[in-house]
């Protein structure tokens, strides 16, 4: 047994830190003195206080960090490499954001959105796997990418076939400032149970709008402009929205070069009035 002073210069971590770790579940004493509280560490413990001072340098939070290190080695894996995905997927987010602000500010008059036609398509009843979440436009892109990779290893894992990209749909307005619920799906084949927080439905077949867009231009805020691309064509062409808006991603979007055609901003509606 170790005391917290020799055990956290093993670690490398302080008494406080230890402490906080304690309190937060994640890393408990062995045992605890009765008589005069000390703590006693465990020499087995070290590895895991390690990875979590190694985690803690990733800034990765505590609810995060008890996630990663829940279950096994390769548990831990997958979830480092999904939280891992979110987090470069929110920088690229916020670099292009930074582009689009630095070119408007130089007036250099390349933050518009190209001319592009607003189209229109038959989807059939659609069978997906979804996952509903609440969430800010700061978190959007880690909650897309890690629901993403949760449901696809869900679907291969039930020997499902999901190979035509994914969908996420939104129930509400996601701001900076407000959270709104978004619904992340993977269209499949085959015959898949719902689990935990994973629903199995039917989207039902519908008419849509849409634009297509490129990766660069999927950045928020210029995003937006491919919205109002779409909705303002609905209101012009006197279509009702038949349904919360959409964007579709194509397989493999993200290993698509930045400025090819990726994502389909889309909205459900009526049948054109005559």
């Amino acid at each position: 047994m170790l005391t917290i002073s020799e055990f956290g210069r093993r670690a490398g971590l302080s008494h406080k830190a230890l402490r906080l770790y304690d309190v937060s579940g994640l890393l408990a004493p062995a045992q605890v003195d009765p008589a005069n509280g000390y703590r006693l560490y465990d020499e087995e413990q070290l590895e895991r206080a390690r990875r979590i001072s190694v985690l803690r340098q990733l800034n990765m939070s505590l609810t995060t960090i008890a996630e990663v290190l829940t279950g096994t080695d390769e548990d831990a894996l997958i979830r480092l490499d999904r939280w891992w995905a979110a987090e470069e997927a929110t920088t690229a987010s916020r670099r292009a954001t930074l582009q689009y602000l630095r070119d408007r500010l130089s007036r250099s008059g390349t933050t518009g959105l190209a001319p592009r036609p607003v189209l229109t398509r038959d989807v059939p009843a659609t069978k997906i796997a979804s996952i509903r979440a609440d969430t800010n436009q700061q978190m959007l892109i880690g909650v897309i990418v890690s629901c993403s990779d949760e449901l696809m290893s869900y679907l291969r894992a039930a020997g499902a076939t999901a190979d035509v990209g994914s969908w996420v749909i939104y129930h509400g307005a996601v701001t900076p400032e407000g959270e709104a619920t978004v619904e992340v799906c993977v269209p499949f084949e085959g015959l898949v149970d719902p689990a935990g927080r994973i629903g199995i439905r039917v989207e039902p077949a519908h008419r849509e709008a849409y634009c297509t867009i490129t990766m660069d231009e999927c950045a928020y805020p210029r995003i937006m402009l491919a919205y109002d691309l779409v909705f303002d064509w609905a209101r012009a062409s006197g279509v009702p929205d038949a349904g919360p808006p959409r964007e579709v991603y194509r397989p493999d979007c993200h290993l698509l070069p930045r400025d090819e055609p990726a994502v389909d901003i889309a909205l459900p509606i009526l049948e054109r009035n005559h």
